[in-house]
């Protein structure tokens, strides 16, 4: 795929319930990348010049993974933006890591999805995909688990101003398993059509000193897509219209 997104779906593409998430956090850093911290670094600098509000803060990756029987187990370990960035920029070749991160499939009363559109000072400037992030290590619990659930809730209300009280339904995670990403898109249904939530969340922005979305997408049906739009969260909709 183009823009960014990462490769071209393979033969090993896969999108199934998820039905529970067995996750933790592990030491180790990501060993892999630690030879080309020069590379990364400089990297980063050009980037940051281009875009200064561009901050190399803390982030987890999925070092080991494993799905059978709808339940997802893995073991995460930190890195940094700057080697995150890297390593999409040089087109997510194999390096030891999968980024594997939770998104709020926001869906209206009327069955109607609500995504987000990145502001121009963030790093996915211009692209379109449901709110949620890879996550840091304010996800890792007390006792070593990764809990991508209240991360996705964490981005939900951070990105939009909807809260987890406004959510009528949680009908849990689909995955979609892409090469070196796993999108865990969150089906969360709400009491309002979507049009309704789109303005609910502008309003929301409107307020917002430097909100992190520069607006937001409705999508109703397969004349709403647009190329902006991640193919993780066209093929999730699809997938949904279809019957799933």
């Amino acid at each position: 795929m183009s823009g960014g997104w990462g490769q071209d779906w393979t033969e090993g593409r896969r999108i199934a319930p998820v039905h529970r998430l067995d996750l933790v956090f592990e030491p180790g850093g990501w060993s892999e990348m630690e030879p080309r911290r020069a590379e990364i670094e400089a990297h980063f600098a050009r980037r940051a010049a281009d875009n200064p509000h561009l901050w190399n803060g803390p982030i987890l990756l999925l070092s080991r993974h494993g799905f059978s029987d709808g339940v997802l187990s893995g073991a995460f370990r930190q890195s940094d933006f700057a080697a995150f960035t890297f390593w999409r920029d040089q087109g997510w070749k194999d390096e030891g890591m999968v980024n594997a991160f939770a998104l709020a499939a926001i869906e209206g009363s009327d069955g109607g999805f609500v995504l987000g559109v990145m502001g121009p000072h963030t790093a996915s400037a211009g692209r379109i995909y449901f709110p949620g992030g890879t996550p840091d290590p304010s996800d890792i619990t007390p006792d070593s688990r990764v809990d991508l659930h209240a991360s996705m809730l964490r981005e939900l209300t951070e990105e939009t101003g909807l809260s987890p009280a406004d959510i009528l339904r949680d009908e849990g995670f689909t995955g979609l398993f892409d090469g070196p990403r796993i999108a865990l898109m969150g089906r969360l249904v709400f009491d309002a059509p979507a049009e309704e939530l789109a303005r609910h969340i502008r309003a929301f922005l409107a307020r917002e000193a430097q909100p992190e979305l520069a607006d937001v997408a409705v999508v109703k049906s397969e004349a709403d897509l647009t190329p902006a739009m991640a193919p993780f969260a066209v093929d999730y909709m699809r997938w949904r219209w279809g019957g799933n």
